[in-house]
């Protein structure tokens, strides 16, 4: 037997509100176990991202991009944008920082170009809440005047400095649009003079997790304000196996995903944010049982044993996270629950 659970957007961080249109519900669940980064001024990457098996491309006018090749890039994003084949993936793009003098026009270009293609725009070296809310203000202004649907249009926040940390908590209150903290490590690493040159490593001399409390930090600003945390890249990009290891930190703690920067990183990524199937499968008998024990036919009790297990609210609340990745992951179940016997 089996019974009906509440859809996985009710078991994971992101069921937000339009900010133009109070009390309409905007979904803003999307799978990111594996959140692609593609350098926008390169056409032939942008057609490869297409059939690669990550949940969320990110086409970038940043980093990635040089300075004189980010006018460009603008268009050819909008081009792939427009006529590239993005099934079943989050399509970003990230706009240069506000401290620089590319961002209004990238925004402008990419969101008037192909907004209707776009789910979220990435931000890059947020350090403080009027910056996410310079954004939201100005992709309204685009939105209005473009007859998009306000509000539509999702925001990534990414920390990558000290400041930006310190002030965590109001960046992922500022605007509805928000989906994503995510945490970016080279310039968080460099911006507190860390000691290390390997992007996502360990320094030298220092016998713990030198990112716990970043992480953390991240994660608790992202879950209170029931956004989705995600970590950034490891840049070993032949290293599958270290990629594996600083991803299960990030898995282990409770974050939604993490940047891939190779082809060879996707699946990596999406094994390490996904539950096992063993688990998958725990979580959704949890839900069932505990469905089955709080009904008028199952004694309306407030706990139950499944197998060598005690089952309660809090058991419920735990299965739903795991059963609402699972979901999105597209995981299957392989067991059902059988009603016990009197």
């Amino acid at each position: 037997m089996t019974t009906p659970h509440p859809s996985p957007a009710t078991a994971l961080p992101g069921l937000r509100s339009a900010s133009d249109t109070p009390g309409t519900p905007v979904d803003r669940l999307r799978p990111r176990r594996s959140c692609l980064a593609v350098p926008g001024s390169n056409p032939r990457f942008l057609e490869k991202a297409q059939g690669l098996p990550a949940d969320q491309v990110f086409l970038d006018l940043e980093d990635a991009c040089a300075p004189l090749a980010k006018e460009g890039a603008r268009h050819t994003i909008v081009d792939a944008l427009n006529n590239g084949d993005w099934s079943g993936k989050t399509r970003a793009v990230r706009v240069n920082d506000w401290t620089t003098q590319w961002t209004y026009r990238d925004v402008i270009t990419v969101v008037e170009g192909a907004g209707q293609n776009l789910d979220c725009i990435m931000l890059p070296k947020v350090q403080d809440a009027q910056q996410v809310v310079a954004l939201d203000l100005l992709l309204t202004q685009i939105e209005r005047t473009m007859g998009f649907e306000p509000g539509r249009i999702g925001i990534e926040a990414q920390i990558e400095n000290a400041r930006g940390l310190v002030n965590v908590d109001a960046i992922a209150a500022a605007s509805p649009r928000l989906e994503t903290i995510i945490f970016g490590p080279a310039d968080f690493m460099a911006s507190i003079n860390m000691k290390t040159l390997v992007v996502g490593m360990q320094p030298p001399g220092y016998g713990a997790d030198a990112y716990h409390y970043i992480l953390m930090r991240i994660l608790m600003a992202a879950r209170a304000n029931d956004l989705q945390a995600i970590d950034g890249p490891f840049l070993q990009i032949r290293n599958v196996d270290g990629y594996r290891e600083v991803a299960g930190r990030a898995a282990a703690l409770g974050f939604d995903g993490k940047w891939v920067l190779h082809p060879g990183q996707v699946d990596a990524a999406n094994e390490v944010f996904s539950p096992a199937q063993e688990d998958y499968d725990r979580a959704e008998l949890i839900l069932d049982a505990y469905d089955w024990c709080t009904s008028e036919a199952g004694g309306r009790k407030g706990s139950a044993m499944l197998g060598d297990e005690m089952i309660d609210e809090a058991s419920r609340k735990m299965a739903l996270v795991v059963a609402g990745k699972g979901r999105a992951a597209g995981l299957k179940r392989t067991t059902e629950f059988e009603i016990p016997e009197a």
